[in-house]
């Protein structure tokens, strides 16, 4: 399929056939999701793909049993990882490292890379760093008094970041879900769930936050509820 042959075809099915489905076509999607953009190249999420049975039906009660978990062949969840800023803050560091080694002229090698550890080293985990909000107050002071005197972003508070991570993860579903698309494999984004119950059947850190689960199989007719409808484009497109 073409691109828009595929975002046209990707909808939210809410049961699907009893059909098995491929179980390294969606490990494959899944992969392609890594490939999605994310602030800052921090890559703060992770991936649970559920192929066990008895996993999947414990999943389904933690969905609110809605169709779309019931009737699941397979489930990826996706899970932001805020708490592992300061590993993945170091990884990055180390790459852009060796792409300006790799890539730069030799008379910018120092100063290019001692920019990279500046922001990887250092604003990078002074933004995603958290302590029950008082980081982000102190964030909130500094920019302010900074803003007197220069653009800058203002969204750096505790919650702002969390946003951040979720919006980030959210980009990756949303590229797994059209991956599934291309396979003629379907999916259900669900929010609707308890996510306590989800980390404790995971066994997700403290840290780990659930992002979306979504459900994959192959959809059946009723799986689709009627015609697509979106709000008019005229009233959603601005032109300035």
């Amino acid at each position: 399929m073409t691109l828009e042959g595929i975002i046209n075809y990707r909808r939210s099915i809410r049961h699907y056939k009893d059909l098995p489905i491929d179980s390294e076509k969606v490990k494959h999607c899944i992969e392609l999701a890594t490939l999605a953009p994310n602030s800052s190249n921090m890559q703060l999420w992770e991936f649970y793909h559920i192929t066990n049975p008895e996993i999947l039906k414990k999943l389904a009660v933690a969905c609110l049993n809605q169709e779309a978990a019931t009737t699941a062949q397979q489930m990826v969840v996706f899970v932001t990882r805020q708490d592992l800023y300061r590993k993945r803050a170091r990884k990055m560091m180390e790459l852009e490292t060796q792409n300006v080694l790799k890539n730069s002229p030799e008379t910018k090698h120092d100063k290019r890379i001692k920019s990279w550890k500046m922001y990887y080293g250092y604003v990078m985990p002074f933004l995603y760093a958290r302590f029950l909000g008082i980081l982000g107050i102190v964030r909130k002071i500094l920019v302010n008094s900074i803003g007197i005197f220069r653009t800058i972003t203002y969204q750096v508070s505790e919650n702002d970041m969390r946003v951040v991570v979720h919006k980030t993860c959210a980009l990756a579903a949303q590229t797994f879900m059209l991956a599934m698309a291309n396979e003629s494999y379907d999916t259900c984004p669900m929010e609707g769930f308890d996510g306590r119950k989800v980390k404790s059947i995971l066994k997700l850190p403290y840290g780990a936050e659930i992002n979306m689960i979504v459900s994959c199989g192959i959809r059946d007719e009723k799986g689709v509820w009627g015609d697509r409808m979106r709000i008019p484009f005229s009233e959603v497109y601005q032109k300035i």
